[in-house]
């Protein structure tokens, strides 16, 4: 049975949970993170020496950063039609995953901060604003891509990369200011709200 190592609050772990749900995959999740055991404690930087969650056990198998495990569950519980083994389509979807780790995540950072976390290192007003302007910019390229695509962030079907696209979409609806319209991103979001290991997973905690 997989064993899952992190907090279910954590976006990154509601990644892994989520796509266990997708890949009807068992697993036991340990408690660690903020408000759980700690991360810099010997045995947990053992397997992972960035004290990050989360992290997972297959079998001797230990593997760490949420992208890739998602991508080593799709590879070894899924089929091609989750991650697509041909070059061109598993390069789509791996281009959505890591534009939402990259340029989407680091986007929401000091909004996310400063009006969930509240954060008082995060309460400057103009710093703000323009974190709010930044994350709408990004929801506003992925808006495009959904319209475009009218139905998936990859494509016509659900695939790997929806599950940390859905999880951001998310988090921004339920951080509060002021939204700009974006209707593929709400058509997408009701979308996925068929999928129960979207509901189980990708709603539950904190955004």
């Amino acid at each position: 049975m997989l064993r899952i190592l992190g907090r279910a609050s954590s976006i990154n772990v509601r990644k892994v949970l989520w796509a266990c749900s997708e890949f009807d995959i068992p697993f036991e999740r340990e408690d660690w993170g903020t408000g759980f055991q700690a991360t810099d404690a010997p045995q947990f930087l053992a397997l992972n020496p960035n004290a990050m969650v989360p992290v997972i056990q297959d079998g001797d198998f230990t593997l760490w950063e949420s992208n890739t495990i998602i991508r080593y569950l799709a590879t070894r519980y899924s089929d091609a039609a989750v991650y697509p083994t041909e070059a061109k389509a598993r390069a789509r979807v791996d281009q959505w995953i890591d534009w939402q780790a990259s340029d989407l995540n680091r986007s929401w950072s000091y909004a996310f901060m400063s009006l969930v976390r509240h954060s008082p290192a995060h309460q400057d007003a103009q710093a703000l604003a323009a974190g709010c302007a930044d994350w709408s910019r990004y929801m506003g390229i992925l808006d495009q891509q959904l319209a475009a695509t009218g139905a998936y962030v990859a494509g016509d079907r659900f695939t790997l990369a929806d599950i940390p696209i859905g999880l951001s979409v998310n988090r921004w609806f339920e951080t509060p200011f002021e939204h700009p319209p974006l209707p593929a991103v709400s058509e997408y979001f009701k979308r996925l709200t068929d999928r129960p290991g979207f509901v189980l997973h990708g709603r539950n905690g904190t955004p």
